[in-house]
Formats: structure tokens, C-alpha cells, sequence
């Protein structure tokens, strides 16, 4: 089966930047078929730890969770993983990351915010479990 190219939200708070940096660093090869956006300062810090191509925004105190957020309302992020730290949350990011994850269930995306759902996504996207999620854009499904 052909594995089709997926668009994958990357984003951590700043305790979590070192964790993301672990997951991209050891499965590169997989999310290297895939086009890869993130918000600013995870972003530069992927490319500087992998290499890789990734599409970064602002980050994420300067609107990129929320342009990340926008991206999936209008059907252009397929993956998200979002590792995120309730314990020491900025302001900023309190209000901005609600929206990410209610974007994600409104349009059910799947959604990573640890290191074992994110390897469990990992594992799918070799698969190709997700390639029905490149030719649908999500739809509302009420509530």
C-alpha cells in the first residue's frame, strides 16, 4: 500500500520542546514522507535536531497555535501532535491551546499530547491508517 503525504502539526510548550525533539529525532524517516508545519520556535529547534523540511509559523506567544488552529478549520492539517505542560501554562497559551484541541474533536483529527499517543500515531501513519484523511476535508459533525 502506498503511503500517502500527510499534513502533521507539530507543537510544545517550552518544558516539552526536548520530548517533541525525541519523537521527531527517532522516527525522522516516517515523518519525512509527510509535509510537517510548526510553530515557530519547535520548529526551528526540529530542523536544527533533524534536518528536516518543516513548514514553521510564529511562534506560539505570537499567534502560531492559532494559525496552526486556523489551518485545521479549513481542512489543511490532517495529524496533530501537540505536547503540551498544564502544569506551568503561559497565559497566552491557555486560551489558544483550548482552541487547538476543540478544532481537533470538532473535526476529528487525530491528536497526540504524549509521547505514547503520539508513538501509537506514528505507528498508524506507517501503516497508511490515516490515508483516507487526505482526500476529505473534515466536515462538522455537530454539538
Amino acid at each position: 500500500m502506498q503511503i500517502e503525504r500527510l499534513s502533521i502539526a507539530l507543537v510544545a510548550h517550552d518544558t516539552k520542546k526536548p520530548l517533541i525533539e525525541f519523537l521527531v529525532s527517532s522516527y525522522s524517516n516516517v515523518l519525512a514522507e509527510h509535509n510537517l508545519i510548526a510553530s515557530g520556535t519547535t520548529g526551528q529547534r526540529l530542523i536544527e535536531a533533524t534536518g528536516l523540511d518543516i513548514n514553521c509559523v510564529s511562534s506560539g506567544d505570537m499567534g502560531g497555535v492559532e494559525t496552526i488552529t486556523s489551518r485545521i478549520d479549513f481542512g489543511e492539517i490532517n495529524v496533530v501532535f501537540f505536547f503540551r505542560d498544564p502544569f506551568t501554562q503561559k497565559i497566552h497559551e491557555s486560551r489558544a491551546d483550548t482552541g487547538l484541541l476543540r478544532a481537533c474533536d470538532k473535526f476529528p483529527i487525530p491528536l497526540a499530547t504524549n509521547i505514547i499517543t503520539a508513538e501509537a500515531l506514528i505507528f498508524a501513519l506507517q501503516r497508511g491508517d490515516f490515508n483516507h484523511l487526505v482526500y476529505s476535508k473534515p466536515t462538522f459533525l455537530g454539538g
